[in-house]
């Protein structure tokens, strides 16, 4: 078990996950400098906003090589691109183009596991993981030719699964001994390694970089995962028919209900450009996180984030390393 050579000697094992309008070049570029992988959706570029994922690939790109040149001791951590596999995303196979083309080195994909998107990887030398909230789905995308698992457990922010982190981890590692990353609730150091000591090769964390000046959110919604606790985190289908991790006080600020919402229909998903993602208008400003915000107690930057995440995984395995030698094992006999 480990991560690909593209992904040794990073900082921390940690990718910071890609969220819906949240991610974009100036966050993803912090988290690579910090030491960890950055990712972003291929549809946060969205065209008609003056944006295009091969302005954005190609600034990426630059000012990392930039700072790599700057400091060849501290190199910075690769970068990812998500693509949502679904069949409703009609910018599918250009976003792929665009992606060989700058022969991005880790491809994210969701909600579907297509071959051709994985064989594009690889033309470029690139590696696949494929997020999953169940084993069955974990299967399927191996077979399709992906090179790595998401496994995203109960707890994680967007939309994720309804399985205990230790259940579905220990599932795909009765069969899968490649590169396994667990999404989660991972936003301390502390979850980070608990996630090695379960099997998984690293964390996949999105919540605690919301919080984050370089992330592209409303301050009302910094604040707000700056603020809110594991209590105030909803899961619910109702805005894209696909259960997700919700904060209870931006729908409450929605003028709804978050105890009384009406189940949505998983067919009705869209990802076209002239929708606005998969919500509808009125429910813009009802935002995402996982249950791991409670970590996550005030607004800074990538860098000190990134930062206090290390210095936490650092106490921790101190910690544990003392308290299982402190512990008086019976003999086997």
């Amino acid at each position: 078990m480990a991560l690909p050579d593209i992904m040794q000697n990073m900082r921390l094992p940690l990718v910071g996950s890609p969220m819906f309008i949240v991610s974009h070049p100036e966050l993803v570029i912090a988290q690579c400098k910090a030491g960890i992988v950055g990712s972003f959706p291929a549809l946060n570029a969205r065209e008609k906003d003056g944006q295009s994922l091969d302005g954005w690939l190609t600034r990426i790109t630059e000012e990392l090589d930039r700072h790599n040149q700057a400091h060849p001791d501290t190199p910075a951590a690769p970068y990812a691109v998500n693509h949502i596999v679904h069949k409703s995303n009609e910018q599918l196979e250009q976003h792929l183009e665009v992606c060989v083309k700058h022969r991005v080195p880790i491809w994210i994909t969701s909600l579907g596991a297509r071959p051709e998107v994985n064989e594009a990887a690889h033309s470029v030398g690139g590696v696949v993981f494929h997020d999953v909230i169940h084993n069955t789905f974990a299967r399927k995308a191996i077979e399709k030719g992906a090179d790595g698992l998401i496994a995203v457990a109960a707890g994680a922010g967007g939309h994720a699964g309804a399985q205990s982190p230790l259940a579905l981890v220990r599932e795909i590692r009765d069969w899968f001994a490649g590169p396994l990353l667990l999404s989660g609730a991972i936003s301390e150091g502390d979850s980070l390694l608990a996630a090695l000591a379960m099997g998984a090769d690293g964390g996949y964390a999105g919540s605690a970089f919301i919080a984050t000046e370089e992330a592209n959110a409303v301050p009302g919604y910094k604040q707000m995962v700056a603020e809110s606790t594991a209590e105030d985190i909803l899961y619910s289908n109702a805005f894209t028919g696909v259960h997700g991790n919700y904060l209870r006080p931006s729908i409450t600020a929605a003028g709804l209900d978050p105890d009384n919402l009406d189940a949505s229909d998983p067919s009705k998903m869209n990802f076209a450009e002239n929708r606005e993602h998969t919500r509808p208008k009125k429910w813009s400003e009802i935002w995402g996180a996982g249950q791991g915000i409670g970590a996550v107690q005030d607004i800074t930057t990538v860098e000190a984030r990134v930062a206090t995440l290390e210095a936490e995984f650092r106490d921790a395995k101190t910690r544990l390393d003392a308290q299982v030698a402190s512990v008086s094992w019976r003999a086997a006999k």
